[in-house]
């Protein structure tokens, strides 16, 4: 990995965290999820835009290590709504325990979230706290869309957009926007730093919905072709409905509505070749972090600190297959 500094500093900080927890079994959940393989995306931005003021990365710790633990908080209640047994390879928090631990722990690490932000001075608290709370609310509408669109056929291109903003891109917003706050960066530079994570998470998610079905089993380490086989209306399926024809439409939904999984990649992927909504995707992508890269542009500060949140932004949107 590109920034193994920042991934190593947020790994030990997290061991110290765990030390530091007490001996109630409550808390053997928590230390079991956080030994999970892990990227540490999100406080490593935070640590990422800390360094853009200020030249002492431990004093985004506090910050980065709340995004990382609210982030698995919201992981492991994911996990029991949507009934996944595996998470990185391993067994959920509520299989390997039972329902009620999963909750419950889940919990703590939410309240542990919120403690960690205790540790600067109340001005920049009240801001960080103001922040964490909006995104909370925010990621808990995304959820609640995202099981909105379960039930639903008539999912539009826009609450799709709204849905993977809220539950993906709002997060990573926040890490990078909250090593501004820390630092009393300006107004301007703060929201550049918010408007580049919500960019880059967007352009991400789509890219993930691309590879879900044009990418490479043994690189993206999942099924090819999951979401299409849980009839998941993801942006390809948005793209193709924008480009297709009477005749395609009903081949669209002709596959959405079968329950045949013989054969229903293949189709999938045909018809989104023909109706290039393949290439609308990457466009979408292309799209997306180009407005990333913008809002990076707009930080009034040297361009030479900037090349570490530039990276950041390209290793996230490099997976080709």
């Amino acid at each position: 990995m590109i920034f193994n500094q920042y991934y190593d500093l947020v790994n030990k900080s997290l061991s110290s965290l765990i030390d530091s927890l007490g001996e109630s079994s409550i808390y053997d959940p928590i230390k079991y999820f956080f030994e999970l393989p892990s990227k540490r995306i999100r406080p490593i931005a935070t640590l990422i835009s800390n360094k853009l003021f200020n030249n002492d990365d431990d004093f985004a710790i506090p910050a980065a290590l709340a995004n990382e633990v609210f982030h698995n908080f919201t992981l492991v209640h994911d996990d029991i709504m949507d009934s996944s047994k595996i998470r990185r390879g391993n067994d959920t928090v509520h299989i390997k325990w039972d329902l009620n631990q999963a909750i419950l722990s889940g919990d703590s690490m939410l309240i542990l979230s919120y403690t960690l932000l205790e540790k600067y001075d109340p001005k920049i608290q009240k801001e960080l706290l103001k922040l964490f709370n909006e995104t909370a609310l925010l990621i808990c509408e995304g959820q609640q869309l995202d099981l909105d669109f379960e039930q639903k056929n008539d999912i539009d291109y826009e609450n799709y957009l709204k849905m993977i903003k809220y539950k993906t891109a709002v997060l990573l917003a926040s890490s990078l926007k909250m090593g501004g706050i820390i630092n009393s960066a300006s107004y301007a530079d703060s929201e550049a730093l918010y408007q580049c994570g919500i960019n880059i998470g967007l352009a991400f998610q789509i890219q993930d919905d691309y590879l879900d079905l044009f990418g490479n089993q043994d690189k993206i380490g999942k099924r090819v072709g999951g979401d299409v086989i849980e009839n998941k209306k993801t942006i390809l399926y948005h793209m193709c409905k924008r480009n297709s024809n009477s005749e395609q439409l009903d081949i669209l939904n002709h596959i959405y509505n079968s329950k045949e999984i013989k054969g229903k990649v293949q189709k999938a992927k045909s018809l989104f070749t023909e109706t290039k909504a393949d290439e609308s995707t990457k466009d979408l992508v292309k799209y997306y972090s180009d407005l990333a890269l913008e809002s990076i542009e707009k930080i009034q500060i040297d361009s030479n600190l900037k090349e570490d949140l530039i990276s950041l932004t390209n290793l996230l949107l490099e997976r080709k297959n």
